[in-house]
């Protein structure tokens, strides 16, 4: 698969930022600390399914000294709902022992001190980087591994190659949410099953053989740049003629002139 050019890659992250200027993460926090148990407990597991669990944990356990007082078998009960629940819930409560422990209760701005919590591994340490302290930090999961892979944004064989290539990629000034606009466009538009290509803002852009919807519908789709919100419901599409004409009274050129044919 050809590599983005820089002009390619500016335009992707471009777009992009148009759906969403200020994007956020979808699992919902107070502190760094709640932030840094929220994205524990979403290994193998859904934001959704996290946030149903921890408005009850929050309201008893938002900082180290509280979770280690709420105690082991009482965190289980309230994240029982939670995929791999008893893992969880003794990495929670030896991280939170060396939050108190060595860093006075607080969450470290540091990769490596990150890294050395239990239960915390290098996605979860850019997330907490990148959402609670601003760092331009790129945290790669399944999402972002497809989009990067699919479209031809970044390749990479496993997560981290893919991080360093996005790191490596991304324009300085796009960097701070590039975490955010991967994921969320891989969640609700570059689906793994069926990606939604009709509605995809880049679809021209991309390098993926094998888009779905007519090709006309996605050059115009593309070409007017429509910044409609990801997870908003599709407006209603044209095909074939009335996507042409649609294009023409918008000044554009026809789709089908816009097309890029890939081999």
């Amino acid at each position: 698969m050809r590599a983005f050019s820089k002009r390619e890659t500016r335009e992707f992250y471009r777009r992009l930022a148009a759906t969403r200027p200020i994007p956020q993460t979808e699992l919902e926090f107070i502190s760094p600390f709640t932030l840094l148990v929220a994205v524990v407990l979403s290994a193998q597991a859904t934001d959704t399914g996290v946030n149903k669990a921890t408005p009850a944990l929050f309201a008893l356990a938002d900082t180290p000294e509280k979770m280690l007082a709420l105690g082991e078998e009482r965190l289980i009960e309230l994240i029982r709902t939670i995929g791999l629940f008893r893992t969880k819930a003794k990495n929670l409560m030896g991280l939170s022992r060396i939050l108190v422990e060595q860093y006075c209760g607080e969450v470290p701005r540091d990769r490596a001190a990150l890294e050395a919590l239990p239960g915390v591994g290098r996605k979860t340490a850019n997330v907490v980087l990148n959402v609670a302290f601003g760092e331009p930090t790129i945290a790669v999961d399944t999402h972002i591994f497809r989009v990067a892979n699919r479209t031809g944004l970044a390749l990479g064989k496993t997560p981290l190659a893919v991080e360093l290539a996005l790191e490596a990629c991304t324009p300085a000034e796009y960097k701070r949410y590039a975490h955010h606009w991967l994921i969320l466009h891989g969640r609700y538009v570059c689906k793994a099953r069926k990606p939604e290509c009709p509605d995809c803002v880049v679809a021209d852009l991309c390098h993926y053989g094998a888009k779905t919807g007519p090709a006309e519908l996605i050059a115009a789709r593309a070409g007017l740049g429509e910044p409609a919100a990801l997870a908003d419901p599709p407006p209603a599409r044209h095909t074939g003629r009335r996507a042409i004409r649609s294009a023409e009274r918008s000044g554009l050129s026809s789709p089908r002139q816009r097309v890029r044919r890939r081999p």
